[in-house]
């Protein structure tokens, strides 16, 4: 009978290595996931903390410095509102700003030579426009930033340059690319405002007015009243508050909106507190003599951090300023000579899209 039982193969069981393999991955990928969150709240506690001092922390000064300076900005203005009220932000702001001012540049004060009394003058220094091109740069510092200075001796060389087309579903240019999209230019800084809401960050809506090279490009109806500045057919630098009706008949040619006043007729405009937060800062002035005088400072960064407004006032007033305003700043500021960015640009993810740069015209011998 034994010859006859046909014995059965058991069915082999499957190896089951792979699925502890299987499972061993999973437990890694779990594990490195939990390192990963538990790194990221305690960076997230620790920023906390760190915000909770500069806010409820025993000093007034470092209080309100961090705030003024958060708010300024348009990626964090937001973080002064997690320990304190609204009501305490716009307080401490209001409190450390630059006042107001409603006065309007007088343009008499200005005097601008003949072009060849300017070449003269700027030729007649060696260490002033040592190149001969009309154009110094200059490196400024204080003790909490470090920038540069470009002096354009003859003003009718400096006017507004725009990125094409406005709108909100408009793209802007990058400094470069504004810079790039006009013939024989030798110099640019960041210009106006304009609209960074979330969902439209594509820098194509000026905020206020805008003229370039006497043609109204935006902030109508005429008679809307908006911070300008601007520079006339005579080559004057203008800063107040008015229309673009009233701009048109002060015979400006060029202007953008922003702010606020630092010098006007002479006078320096009082800051309250601290007068600012420190940030990157970009500012516009004019000397007595005409020449036109482009600040960037830099910020955000470890060698320096930015300067107030009251800073850049007092710089523009180390260089004989009568007119000077605050142009947009932060990650907008920026500066390019003969073609080179030549301060150090705040932004992490690359350079912003803006509607508005202030362009230098190349001279005779560009």
């Amino acid at each position: 009978m034994t010859d006859n039982i046909v014995s059965e193969e058991r069915p082999r069981s499957k190896p089951r290595f792979k699925k502890k393999k299987k499972s061993f991955a999973a437990c890694v990928i779990r594990r490195i996931l939990l390192v990963l969150l538990t790194v990221i709240l305690a960076v997230l506690a620790a920023l906390l903390g760190v915000v909770y001092v500069m806010e409820k922390g025993p000093s007034e000064t470092a209080r309100n410095l961090f705030v003024i300076s958060c708010r300024e900005t348009s990626a964090i203005k937001w973080v002064p509102n997690i320990f304190l009220s609204n009501e305490q932000v716009e307080l401490i702001a209001a409190q450390n700003a630059i006042q107001e001012t409603d006065d309007i540049t007088d343009p008499g004060l200005v005097k601008i030579p003949a072009p060849a009394d300017i070449k003269e003058a700027a030729g007649s220094d060696p260490d002033i426009d040592p190149d001969g091109d009309g154009i110094d740069i200059i490196d400024v510092s204080g003790s909490t930033f470090k920038g540069k200075m470009m002096v354009v001796y003859d003003p009718s060389r400096v006017f507004v340059g725009i990125s094409g087309k406005f709108g909100l579903e408009e793209q802007g240019k990058t400094l470069p690319e504004i810079y790039d999209s006009y013939d024989n230019i030798v110099g640019a800084i960041n210009g106006g405002g304009f609209d960074d809401r979330p969902g439209h960050m594509t820098g194509g809506e000026p905020w206020g007015i805008v003229m370039s090279q006497g043609e109204v490009l935006w902030g109508t109806p005429m008679y809307y009243t908006w911070d300008t500045i601007g520079i006339t057919c005579d080559n004057k630098l203008v800063v107040g508050r008015m229309t673009v009706q009233e701009a048109v008949d002060m015979g400006v040619r060029d202007a953008v909106k922003f702010g606020p006043i630092l010098i006007v007729n002479g006078e320096p405009v009082e800051a309250l507190g601290d007068g600012s937060g420190l940030n990157p800062r970009t500012a516009i002035g004019q000397r007595a003599d005409g020449a036109m005088l482009l600040l960037t400072i830099d910020g955000r960064q470890s060698n320096s951090i930015g300067a107030s407004l009251a800073d850049v006032r007092d710089v523009m007033l180390d260089f004989g300023a009568v007119n000077a305003a605050n142009l947009d700043g932060g990650s907008s500021t920026s500066m390019i000579y003969n073609g080179e960015m030549i301060n150090q640009n705040a932004s992490l993810i690359g350079l912003r899209k803006m509607c508005t740069a202030i362009l230098v015209k190349g001279g005779e011998q560009q």
